[in-house]
């Protein structure tokens, strides 16, 4: 397989619009790598309000005064707005200016200018171009000229599963899209890739699956497409985000209380010795995450965000950096290794079950305060797993739970045991 750095280098270019022909030369590069399935979404399908944008490329589009051109949209992918309608025609600089976008921040950057791509119905022209440019521009006339081609657009989704033995998959999720820039999406989907990669030949409990997409519109559509029993085999999963750069390492919670990934990852990072923040969802970032959260999937994001150059042209391979890619690899390795090694709770009762009845004998007393009963630590964390497990909606791994009970993972494991002897929960 080609590294990591390569393919990067090979992707960032390419004007990876939701439908354009560089996403599909991004999609096709990648089934050369891994055998994905590709889903394909026609344009005349509707969910939800959700519409899919034509397939768009940018064939010309200058800026010209004088006969000079003073600006080529074409010399970078982000160089005009997304879905920009063709246009030609003689504009003064004040009107010019309204169709102009720069990067408040930097004057040699051009910002991403995204929004039509989910308002296709309500669409203009216009230029993102850095400031620097846009400070320059004389007073007097203008001609523009911008030529694109359109047509039906096809969404592309990818999909490549590693199968485990068991009927329950965790996924990885990446953005495909973003014209143009390294860090933001393209560099997720990389690190996804090499983890598959590395899984390839490995026996595993649980199935593995990467899936790339345009942003929010591609998982949308992606799980909207898949019927409601494999919607309920998907136990989880990780969104990659922007993990190429030298930014700090993050772990974003999924909305639910309990996900074993986010206790295997942050095992991994701790062992790896990679230093990282942890916060609720929505806390660091807002992506995929939520389309996936609202189909009762719970989604973690791992990120190194935020980083300075996002949304922009800055956002190149200069930023990338390889130890980056490879720390990510080696933390969700090392999640998956954690995952692995830990059975499966599997509840198999619903309600509540009076646990001191001679029939079942799992009640933790709790001893009676007032008579001067003292319980130890170690008992009162007992306490809180007999508490904890009719709580569980899904299946968790016993590490998991016994990290979040503060218990030894062998004293979590021996009283699980005997609750799966009474027929209450099955270990896999």
């Amino acid at each position: 397989m080609k590294p990591m750095m390569q393919i990067l280098s090979d992707l960032t270019p390419l004007e990876r619009a939701v439908c354009s022909r560089g996403y599909d030369r991004a999609a096709n590069y990648l089934c050369e790598i891994l055998p994905f399935r590709v889903i394909s979404v026609p344009g005349s399908c509707e969910h939800n309000g959700w519409l899919i944008p034509p397939s768009w490329d940018v064939e010309e589009a200058r800026i010209v005064k004088d006969s000079r051109t003073v600006y080529d949209g074409t010399a970078h992918p982000l160089g005009v707005i997304g879905l920009c309608k063709s246009f030609s025609g003689i504009v003064s600089l004040e009107e010019l200016r309204r169709h102009l976008y720069y990067d408040h921040r930097y004057d040699d950057s051009i910002p991403f200018h995204y929004r039509q791509f989910f308002r296709s119905w309500s669409r203009d022209w216009g230029f993102c171009l850095p400031k620097r440019i846009f400070d320059q521009l004389d007073p007097g006339d203008y001609e523009v000229v911008i030529r694109t081609t359109e047509a039906p657009g096809n969404l592309k989704i990818l999909e490549y599963t590693h199968q485990g033995s068991l009927d329950l998959t965790i996924v990885l999720g990446g953005n495909l899209d973003h014209a143009g820039v390294a860090n933001d999406g393209l560099a997720g989907c990389v690190v996804g890739l090499e983890v598959l990669r590395r899984l390839q030949g490995r026996k595993t409990k649980f199935s593995y699956r990467l899936v790339l997409s345009p942003g929010i519109i591609g998982s949308e559509l992606y799980l909207a497409g898949l019927s409601e029993s494999e919607r309920s085999r998907i136990l989880e999963g990780i969104f990659l985000e922007m993990l190429g750069s030298t930014a700090p390492l993050a772990v974003q919670e999924s909305r639910h209380s309990m996900v074993s990934s986010f206790h295997a990852l942050k095992s991994s990072l701790d062992r790896l010795g990679l230093s990282y923040r942890t916060g609720p969802f929505e806390s660091i970032i807002i992506n995929d995450e939520y389309i996936w959260e609202n189909y009762g999937i719970p989604m973690l994001s791992f990120s190194r965000f935020p980083y300075p150059v996002y949304h922009s042209s800055r956002d190149n391979m200069e930023i990338i950096k390889e130890a980056s890619l490879n720390e990510a690899v080696d933390a969700l390795l090392g999640a998956i290794d954690w995952l692995e090694a830990s059975p499966l709770v599997i509840k198999e009762f619903k309600g509540n079950i009076c646990l001191s009845n001679p029939q079942y004998d799992l009640y933790v007393d709790y001893g009676q305060i007032a008579l001067g009963d003292v319980l130890t630590d170690q008992r009162k964390r007992l306490r809180l797993l007999m508490d904890f497990v009719p709580s569980l909606d899904r299946p968790v791994s016993v590490r998991a739970i016994a990290d979040h009970v503060r218990l030894d993972e062998k004293e979590t494991l021996e009283y699980l045991r005997r609750w799966e002897a009474k027929g209450l929960i099955a270990l896999h």
